[in-house]
């Protein structure tokens, strides 16, 4: 058993969050020591370990308690669901980064971003001996292999939609 102090410690959290969590029911003590401080056990140690990763993957304390009184079918749709959303907020933020280029139009900016355009992504291929045939069967792997990856990717080196309708059907109709 830890007291609320060692659980506080041992896990960086502070005591004031230990008693949220107790408040709002997400992590009630097990026990209680005879002069009323709260007690962890095993069980509860485990039962915030769950709490931190769920936390660290973006969920809020509603959803992380909701999930603690499901089945493991429904804590994996919550992450799945969790998931898509950082996907969305991932895909916001690109193109949040390509209107900003496009805005200041900088090229020292994109040559020193994380940002790879379509341009620098072709010039990598062809650098690496990858030629127009080459590109298809690329892209024609990624499709087959991982379609809304391929997608994503598309997307995050700034491609239009419709010329990434475009390469993924015929990159579907080569596979």
């Amino acid at each position: 058993m830890l007291t609320i102090g060692q659980l506080a410690r041992k896990y960086a959290l502070s005591r004031s969050t230990l008693i949220y969590y107790d408040s709002i029911g997400l992590l009630p003590p097990c026990n209680r020591s005879s002069a009323n401080y709260r007690l962890y056990s095993n069980c509860d140690i485990e039962k915030l370990e769950r709490i931190i990763l769920f936390r660290s993957a973006g969920m809020s304390l509603e959803t992380i308690s909701e999930l603690f009184e499901k089945h493991r079918d429904k804590v994996n749709s919550a992450l799945e669901k969790r998931l898509f959303s950082i996907n969305k907020e991932i895909q916001l933020l690109r193109n949040q980064q390509n209107i900003i280029i496009k805005i200041i139009e900088n090229e020292g900016l994109i040559n020193n971003s994380r940002i790879i355009t379509k341009s620098k992504w072709v010039s990598l291929l062809e650098a690496v001996g990858l030629d127009e045939n080459g590109m298809k069967k690329w892209h024609s792997e990624f499709e087959k292999t991982s379609p809304e990856a391929h997608q994503d990717f598309l997307e995050s080196i700034g491609i239009d939609y419709i010329e990434i309708s475009s390469i993924r059907t015929w990159s579907r109709n080569q596979i």
